[in-house]
C-alpha cells in the first residue's frame, strides 16, 4: 500500500443552518483543513477588538478537529463567518472555546447555531455540563447559561490560566450551563 494522492472525499452535510437578518443563509459544518487561514484570522481579528483571547496558528491546527465554522451558503458571500470549537475539560466538563462572528454578521443566529453545534458535540460525548469564559456574558446567558464564580471551575482549566498573557488580571466571566 503506497502514500499516493489522498482521495478526493465527500463533503457532509451541514448540521445546522440558518436564515439572519436580510434573508442571509448560512450552514454549520466541521472545520476542514483548508479552513485553519480563516479560522485564524477572524480569532485573531477578535481578539484585536478585545473580544477574544489570542490563538496561534498551531493551536488552531492542534484544535482543528473540534471546530465548526459557519459559511454563508450564498456564493456572493465568500469565506467563514464564524468558528466555535469544543474543548473536553474533565469527564463530565468541556468548553465552548473560541467562539467568534465576523462583525458585520453578528446578529444572524450564527453564534447561537455554533454554540448549538458545539453543545451537541458534546452531548453525544456524553458530557453533562458546558462552560464558557467570555468577555459578553449577556450572549451566553439567553443561550440558559448561568454566571458562576470562576473559581467553581475545576483546577485543570487553571492551567489555561496561568499561562494566559493576561494572567492574573483577567477580565473574563464564567458562564455555564447544564446539557
Amino acid at each position: 500500500m503506497g502514500l499516493g494522492p489522498p482521495e478526493k472525499m465527500a463533503t457532509a452535510p451541514p448540521l445546522a443552518g440558518g436564515m439572519g437578518e436580510g434573508n442571509m443563509e448560512y450552514t454549520v459544518r466541521k472545520a476542514r483543513v483548508t479552513d485553519a487561514g480563516q479560522i485564524y484570522a477572524l480569532l485573531r481579528e477578535l481578539s484585536q477588538e478585545g473580544l477574544l483571547l489570542p490563538r496561534s496558528y498551531l493551536n488552531i491546527y492542534e484544535m482543528l478537529q473540534t471546530f465548526y465554522v459557519a459559511e454563508a451558503s450564498d456564493k456572493g458571500e465568500e469565506g467563514i463567518l464564524g468558528a466555535a470549537a469544543l474543548q473536553v475539560a474533565w469527564e463530565d466538563l468541556a468548553e465552548v472555546r473560541s467562539l467568534a462572528v465576523r462583525t458585520r454578521f453578528r446578529g444572524h443566529g450564527i453564534g447561537r447555531a455554533l454554540t448549538l453545534a458545539v453543545e451537541r458535540d458534546a452531548g453525544g460525548l456524553l458530557i453533562k455540563r458546558m462552560f464558557a469564559l467570555t468577555f459578553v456574558p449577556g450572549f451566553f446567558t439567553k443561550l440558559g447559561y448561568k454566571v458562576v464564580p470562576l473559581e467553581s471551575l475545576p483546577q485543570k482549566i487553571w492551567t489555561a490560566c496561568f499561562n494566559c498573557v493576561h494572567y492574573p488580571d483577567c477580565k473574563e466571566i464564567a458562564v455555564e450551563k447544564p446539557l
